[in-house]
């Protein structure tokens, strides 16, 4: 009872960066249409700030790991903000001069503050408290960092995407002037959201700084060789790597998915599902592109892994973790099946539910691998940031595989990837305790 006392409100505050992150995270998604007409940039160039993001997570990870073992997880998660604030501060000068090299920069040093951030943040939950109930607190953080990147995509299309873009053929038409005023005005829209979070941030960072929250203790030895010496750190990092690159990989291709299923026709048909779909495409669906017909689903996968979240720690209150992450992997593989073995409406929603399978397995592999690591926590956390790379590398296999094989033995690739995830909770013996 005592620990929950004096942990409460660190944990609150924690808890609340993991939205700010999940929220800032997607809300740039939201703005890529206006940076496309802004910066004149082709689909591959506007795909190149996935790419931006991803890298930070690749190159940023590990130092930062070596970095809180000097200065503290406190003195990280400031860092970070202040590094969050700097990027978002950085959107301003881009836009103005329409420039998007320095785009890509402010997107890079934000997404660089989120990874100091996570790397910080998710092994701070985990010593907040006993180590047996890390994984029910991480998971409850991420689930605050998932609700974060539910609304973001609802406050971008109202307040960043509510108003008309113009094509480029209607751009093309305008006078020099009359562009010169459109571009203008885009540049504002990108300008004025990221100027007021980057405020927020700065201001954060201050607050943060100053509060009196408990003090991790440092890691004195042993430094980067000595983590990767041990076993369980890599297999959970590979569980990392997995996990990332299967739900990204999934999620990434549901649209391609469904449109191989010739779902468009059999949602138009049924009014059920037309219903869903014209809440967020219009509803004259017969005059709307099929793949927005289907993408209308997409929001379920996502959706699902935030109410998992919430589940799973709820249920790490009464189960040991990895027999949690056991259940949640192996369905996740069943459902799977059952998706590539049927058509119509079971292949959708249960490929849709895997979302929901996914929601514990990231904050629940993370505090596995910590468990019982100690002082070696801050550079443990780094290689499993470093390991989210998996996002970038697998979804393209995956593309691969289906250019090649088709989607059903595509999806062979996530499958293999959760079976890896379900054979290292096999490995944890974790015994459940007062959380």
């Amino acid at each position: 009872m005592t620990q929950k006392k004096n942990y409460s409100v660190p944990f609150i505050i924690i808890t609340t960066l993991f939205f700010l992150w999940g929220f800032i995270t997607v809300l740039v998604d939201s703005l890529v249409p206006r940076l496309k007409d802004v910066f004149e940039l082709s689909y591959f160039q506007a795909g190149m700030v996935q790419s931006a993001f991803f890298a930070a997570y690749f190159v940023f990870s590990i130092p930062a790991g070596s970095l809180l073992s000097k200065i503290g997880y406190k003195n990280g998660i400031f860092i970070g903000l202040l590094t969050m604030a700097t990027g978002c501060f950085l959107f301003y000068p881009a836009s103005s001069i329409r420039s998007f090299p320095i785009f890509l920069i402010a997107y890079f040093t934000l997404a660089a503050g989120i990874t100091i951030l996570q790397v910080a943040a998710n092994p701070y939950v985990a010593v907040l408290g006993s180590e047996d109930g890390a994984s029910s607190r991480l998971n409850l953080s991420q689930a605050f960092n998932s609700l974060g990147t539910a609304i973001a995509p609802a406050f971008g299309a109202a307040y960043l995407l509510s108003d008309k873009i113009l094509s480029s053929s209607e751009i093309k038409m305008l006078s020099t002037q009359a562009q010169e005023e459109y571009y203008l005005s885009e540049a504002i829209a990108v300008q004025d959201p990221f100027l007021i979070f980057g405020g927020v941030l700065a201001v954060l960072a201050l607050i943060f700084l100053f509060l009196k929250l408990p003090v991790i203790q440092k890691n004195k030895s042993g430094g980067y060789l000595k983590v990767l010496k041990n076993p369980k750190v890599l297999k959970g990092a590979l569980g990392i790597f997995v996990y990332v690159g299967a739900e990204v990989a999934i999620g990434s291709y549901l649209v391609n998915y469904f449109i191989s299923l010739d779902l468009a026709e059999l949602i138009k048909s049924s009014s059920f599902l037309s219903s869903i779909a014209s809440t967020q495409v219009g509803e004259d669906l017969y005059s709307i592109d099929n793949k927005a017909i289907v993408g209308a689903f997409v929001f379920l996968y996502w959706s699902a892994a935030m109410i998992g979240r919430f589940l799973g720690s709820v249920l790490m209150r009464f189960f040991a973790p990895n027999k949690v992450l056991l259940v949640f992997t192996l369905t996740a593989v069943a459902l799977i099946c059952m998706s590539i073995s049927n058509t119509g409406t079971l292949a959708m929603f249960t490929i849709l539910a895997v979302g929901l399978c996914n929601s514990i397995m990231f904050p629940t592999v993370f505090t596995l691998t910590l468990d019982g690591l100690g002082d070696s926590k801050p550079q443990a956390s780094g290689i499993m940031c470093t390991a989210i790379v998996g996002g970038a590398v697998i979804p393209v296999a995956f593309g691969k595989l289906v250019d090649t094989y088709g989607f059903t033995i595509a999806f062979l690739l996530p499958m293999l990837c959760y079976l890896y995830i379900a054979f290292f909770a096999l490995g944890q013996k974790i015994s459940l305790k007062t959380i």
